[in-house]
């Protein structure tokens, strides 16, 4: 039971004179329906996850309009969609995460941008960038330049965002571009509103079905010889059209101001973050009122050399407000104007961080020194003082909760779900390692790389998702000791079978590989894989939930069509019988491929769906029997080795009751629900007895009732 967009998907059937109101990347998802977009493909993620996610949920209103929905194996089956517009007036639409999914993408945005495109083909990036990012830190204007394709950063404004959809599709078809449309976390999840306009059923659709195929043309093939003739059309005719088309839509925005010896060239995407830090200076009110002008770059690639120029004539000095490196955009204006001849004096960089996030504390920084130097009759010192003020607040916080705790602050870095099947399998690993000795682990993408933080400290290497068996490839002929992969269910359907499993098969590699099978591609939102246990299993299961995954076998039988003879599959809570087995694996005579698959529904799902059927079977007044796990605080002896080999948010420390000691004892709290991790790791790893697993019974028999008064008398007799 994924989660239910059943509201926005209401808010896509709005219609021309209704006002939408909600998040940014809802309003784009909006924005393609109305810009008749014949195909939608992409690969979940965050921050845009949920445009693939809503139009996935709203299949029916999709096949209504005759638009058809796809959710792709990986970024690169997506980008290839996009082929489908190279001959025919297709819209086309595709989404996925950042600057990794364009990497996985490359070699499809190469081939579609070199014959180039028919219909509008318009790829949505969320450009996952700055510290609120999950991934490298590199920007997608790389590929923009590499393959020439547009690049558009919109205003974080829901109406310029919906404008700029359509603009992608229509400047891609001015150009025969691909169109890149970029939006940053925060412009994903900005609220606000827009006129709606109706939805347009594609010409071509689903319900309205081509005749014939297109005739064989080869000119629109990646293939030389005509790659070469394609490298001329890029530059001699679409990237000047692409141009064209910016100059008479003003794609890109003037806000003009009476300074006119001043100027502000910025990225669309971080327009609100400059006018907030304007403000601080006095040159700018909240509605956008600035003094010193701006030249908001809705479209970043290509950019017009007379715009800019333009824009920077007769300037005493213009400030180029670009988030993250290389500083592609600046480079690009200081070529234009040093070939025109124009000698303004041009910073960014000098002034502002090379790399990071650039906040409104951070842009106000470097608008703080171009002022300086600029414009020394305005007052910076309140804007000086509002930057110290938060950074003092910030440090003031600090330095109370240490002064609190006696220490310095403890690092708190991100873990698993409470009850995360993948917890336990760390554990074993741990008490695995105690068995055979330490092994070089190849991490990869998804929930597990959260085994990488403390307690479990566990990869050395994360090179993509799905990656990790190929990562140990050269390494492991080296180890005396066998290497470990670790790789999800989501990595192994992404990219591991192929570059992972099918590679060491074919090279007789003997190594480890741990396929973690929960279910789901749960790190970006728990969407359904092939392996997801069907709906027949997932609706008539009972509350013996946590094997639920054994009901689909399609990773098991892959495994076994490719030719793998050494599989295991191990219930994840059983740690157990999960130690023994990665034992096994680290020391067995076969040489070769081996592969265990820890087999453990994600918690996230399970919560999602027995919940609501506990809460309906204790709403008809059934029995109910929900698992408790505890500490008997008498006989915890303080050492605290449970903790450290589980990390579970609701085992932690409480003081200890007895006056006598010192040392505090471990507590389950509220949260726990029920998972059994502490019992088992206290049995695998031989620690104290001091776990009890209790049955709290909602709704007893009468039976029930009076066998629970009898014990309680006796209890309450023999503590007297």
């Amino acid at each position: 039971m994924e989660v239910s967009f059943s509201k926005e998907i209401e808010s896509l059937r709005m219609s021309a004179g209704e006002t939408f109101h909600g998040e940014g990347i809802l309003a784009i998802t909006k924005a393609l329906l109305q810009s008749g977009v014949a195909y939608v493909g992409g690969y979940q993620g965050a921050p845009v996850s949920h445009l693939l996610d809503v139009m996935v949920q709203a299949k029916p209103y999709m096949d209504e309009l005759g638009v058809h929905v796809e959710a792709c194996s990986n970024e690169a089956s997506a980008a290839a969609m996009l082929g489908a517009s190279i001959h025919y007036p297709l819209r086309g639409a595709v989404t996925w995460k950042s600057i990794v999914g364009t990497n996985v993408a490359a070699d499809a945005l190469s081939n579609l941008s070199s014959p180039g495109v028919t219909g509008g083909a318009l790829i949505v990036v969320g450009e996952d960038y700055g510290e609120g990012a999950s991934v490298i830190q590199e920007r997608t204007h790389a590929y923009a330049l590499k393959s020439s394709m547009c690049l558009l950063d919109p205003r974080p404004d829901l109406g310029k965002m919906v404008d700029m959809v359509e603009h992608g599709f229509r400047i891609s078809e001015a150009s025969n571009m691909p169109a890149i449309l970029e939006l940053r976390i925060r412009a994903c999840h900005v609220r606000g509103s827009f006129e709606c306009k109706d939805n347009r059923p594609p010409a071509i659709s689903t319900r309205q079905l081509m005749e014939e195929p297109a005739a064989f043309d080869y000119a629109k093939l990646a293939h030389p010889p005509v790659t070469f003739r394609h490298e001329k059309l890029k530059f001699e005719e679409r990237i000047p059209a692409a141009r064209r088309y910016i100059i008479e839509q003003q794609l890109n925005e003037l806000m003009d101001g009476p300074r006119q010896d001043l100027g502000i060239i910025v990225q669309g995407g971080i327009y609100n973050s400059l006018v907030r830090a304007l403000q601080q200076f006095g040159l700018c009110d909240a509605f956008g009122q600035t003094d010193i002008p701006i030249l908001v770059l809705n479209v970043t690639y290509p950019l017009v050399p007379e715009q800019v120029a333009g824009f920077a004539l007769g300037k005493r000095a213009v400030l180029v407000v670009e988030e993250g490196q290389p500083e592609y955009i600046e480079q690009e204006i200081a070529t234009f104007l040093r070939r025109r001849d124009i000698n303004t004096p041009l910073h960014g960089k000098d002034m502002l961080p090379s790399g990071g996030e650039y906040s409104v504390e951070v842009v106000a920084s470097g608008l703080a020194a171009f002022v300086a130097r600029y414009a020394t009759d305005v007052d910076t010192a309140s804007a000086t003082a509002w930057l110290r003020g938060n950074a003092e607040r910030r440090s003031a916080v600090g330095r109370e909760i240490e002064a609190q705790l006696k220490q310095a602050l403890p690092v708190r870095p991100p873990g698993f779900c409470i009850g995360c099947p993948e917890r336990p399998v760390f554990s074993a690993l741990k008490l695995a390692q105690q068995d055979v000795g330490p092994v070089h682990i190849a991490a990869d993408i998804g929930c597990h790389a959260f085994g990488t933080f403390a307690p479990f400290s566990f990869g050395h290497s994360i090179l993509g998702y799905g990656m990790s068996l190929a990562s140990r490839a050269g390494v492991s002929p080296m180890m005396a000791r066998r290497t470990l992969s670790i790789m999800g269910d989501g990595g192994f359907w992404h990219n591991g079978l192929l570059t992972g499993v099918q590679s060491a098969l074919f090279n007789g590699d003997d190594a480890v590989l741990l396929i973690f099978k929960n279910g789901y591609t749960s790190a970006t939102g728990t969407q359904d894989i092939i392996s997801t246990p069907s709906d027949d299993a997932k609706f008539n299961a009972s509350d013996k939930l946590q094997s639920l995954t054994d009901t689909n076998k399609t990773i098991e039988n892959t495994l076994q069509g490719l030719g793998i003879q050494w599989l295991r599959t191990v219930h994840t809570y059983h740690v157990e019988e999960m130690r023994q087995t990665l034992n096994e694996a680290f020391t067995t005579d076969f040489n070769g491929l081996k592969v265990i698959i820890a087999e453990g529904e994600c918690q996230l799902e399970r919560q999602r769906r027995i919940k609501p059927w506990l809460a309906g079977l204790l709403k008809k007044g059934k029995r109910v029997v929900r698992v408790k796990y505890g500490v008997d605080e008498d006989i915890c002896n303080g050492d605290h080795a449970c903790i450290r080999l589980s990390g579970c948010p609701t085992l932690t420390l409480k003081d200890n009751p007895d006056p006598l000691k010192v040392d505090p004892v471990a507590t389950v709290i509220d949260g726990c629900v029920g998972c059994g991790l502490c019992g088992a790791n206290a049995h695998a790893a031989t620690l104290c007895p001091s776990f009890y697993r209790a049955e709290v019974i909602q709704n007893p028999k009468w039976h029930e009732r009076l066998l629970g008064s009898v014990r309680g008398a006796l209890v309450k007799a023999m503590q007297t």
